[in-house]
């Protein structure tokens, strides 16, 4: 338990992100004065502004006599909110790493996407160098993030210079239109893992909801289409749940459904095509014990050749405690399986930090990912989500999960690069322990613009499906509007006249 103490709360937030980076699965609790904490506790953090400064201590919990005593930080404030977040951020960091020992690879770094720091710096002009002073100096990160960060922000800007982002706008039929993408989810899966938290339902209790699902899903494809008429759609990405989790038949019916609706094609070259060009594809055959041959014919008649075999890890083991219903074994027949029929670019996520799995554990799954060679590898630092059974249940894993770690990430960096990959995207995600990130690493060629374009947010990106969260963009506003779909697959197929009307700004 960490308690804090603060006379003014504006800036509350910043402590609790910032004590969750050194204790992710620690809960906070906040109260007024020391006579509310009960031991035994972490510590208490103690905020006090007065006038234009802020005065920052710890107060040591069950054994004092381990703990040095420290003096206060004392943090001056100023007009400017975003220069006081930063001040606040940096005197947390020196405390708290001060207090438990430790300094954290991405220093007092806490936001989603640090390569937007490291973008922003490389528009203006700003040398290398200078920018990695600028993680280093003052974040406090290390120098392999400062690295990282700056080489995937180099590949983001020249991968989306080729679509004109730049620019705001892309041609088509010789008219100025903004591009868009577009997202389509499929809640079912085979099982439902540890760690999902996602709208994601097991199709043996949910069999007899796919059909109607289908149904509601086709109309917002078809209504969305007549919305987006004369834009240019530039990819598109079925994820889930599981989309292989549809039988062949269904899922030749959606994407039959979705080409009709966006008018896409399958030229002599065998990929999705647009009449403005050929688009990106991408269809997640995440989960191994949902790949069958009839399926992967479905897709390659289709034209489409970017799709996802998820292992997450190679340990039986630990597929079983994660609640996923496959052996490795299976990963790699399927895997074979769609490479014997033609698939070139294929992706394999894995994720660091499962319950019960060392260093050792990663590099074993490594080894059998080398062995394959895929187009590319996503790699995941575990997050604690609220909505996940892991979350609910934490008491029973608490001994297993230890959370990522800097050594696991560089495992998997150093092993991605012998596989000629490179970083293209990167980001994180909070209830991460171990405050690490997710890094997108592929050859050159076979990276998804869909997966940068969600983080970057360049073009609107339209969800369709149950739990979509569909982004506008108004690049000339600076700003972003979300409009949510519901989870829930009966409120969904329920209420699809509204998911509809939600889109129609």
């Amino acid at each position: 338990m960490i308690y804090l103490i603060q006379n003014k709360k504006e800036y509350d937030n910043d402590f609790r992100v910032m004590a969750q980076a050194f204790f992710c699965n620690e809960k906070m609790v906040a109260i007024e004065d020391e006579s509310e904490a009960v031991l035994p506790h972490r510590f208490i953090l103690c905020g006090e502004y007065n006038d234009d400064m802020l005065l920052v201590s710890i107060f040591s919990g069950v054994d004092d006599d381990n703990n040095p005593h420290l003096a206060p930080v004392s943090i001056e404030l100023s007009d400017d909110i975003l220069i006081n977040h930063r001040r606040i951020h940096a005197g947390l960091y020196k405390l708290l790493s001060c207090y438990t020992g430790r300094e954290l690879p991405w220093g007092d770094l806490t936001g989603v996407r640090p390569t937007k720091l490291a973008t922003e710096r490389l528009e203006m002009g700003e040398d290398e160098m200078s920018i990695k002073s600028f993680f280093m100096e003052e974040h406090f990160a290390t120098e392999q993030k400062a690295d990282i960060c700056i080489e995937t922000a180099k590949r983001e800007q020249s991968l989306l210079k080729a679509y004109g982002f730049e620019k705001g706008y892309l041609s088509a039929d010789g008219e100025e239109c903004a591009p868009f993408c577009l997202y389509i989810g499929i809640p079912f899966c085979p099982t439902r893992c540890l760690y999902c938290s996602f709208a994601a339902y097991p199709l043996g209790t949910h069999a007899n909801r796919v059909t109607p699902y289908l149904e509601a899903l086709e109309k917002e494809i078809e209504a969305v289409s007549k919305l987006y008429s004369g834009r240019k759609l530039i990819s598109v990405y079925f994820g889930g749940g599981t989309p292989t989790a549809l039988s062949a038949k269904e899922l030749d019916r959606l994407l039959d459904s979705t080409f009709k609706a966006f008018d896409l094609s399958v030229p002599d070259n065998g990929r999705v095509s647009t009449k403005n060009g050929e688009i990106e594809f991408t269809v997640e055959a995440g989960r191994p014990d949902s790949i069958t041959p009839e399926k992967l014919e479905v897709l390659k008649r289709h034209g489409i050749t970017r799709i996802s075999i998820n292992p997450q890890t190679m340990r039986d083991e630990t597929l079983d405690v994660i609640g996923r219903r496959h052996s490795s074994t299976d990963t790699i027949n399927a895997f074979n399986m769609a490479r014997d029929m033609g698939f070139d670019n294929i992706n394999m996520d894995m994720i660091v930090g499962l319950p019960g799995e060392s260093v050792e554990d990663v590099r074993y799954t490594l080894d059998k990912l080398k062995t394959l060679n895929p187009e590319s590898i996503t790699v995941h630092s575990l997050a604690i989500k609220r909505a996940a059974r892991l979350n609910e249940q934490f008491d029973d894993y608490s001994d297993m999960v230890k959370g990522s770690t800097n050594e696991m990430l560089i495992a998997v960096d150093e092993v991605a690069r012998e596989l000629s990959m490179k970083p293209y995207y990167l980001y994180r995600q909070k209830n991460i322990p171990g405050n690490m990130e997710n890094v997108g690493y592929a050859k050159e060629g076979c990276e998804c613009i869909y997966n940068i374009l969600i983080m970057e947010e360049k073009c609107d990106i339209l969800a369709l499906g149950a739990g979509g969260s569909t982004k506008y963009v108004f690049p000339s506003e600076n700003r972003i509007e979300r409009v949510e779909n519901v989870k829930s697959v009966d409120d969904y197929i329920g209420r699809i006249d509204e998911m509809i009307k939600r889109k129609m700004l």
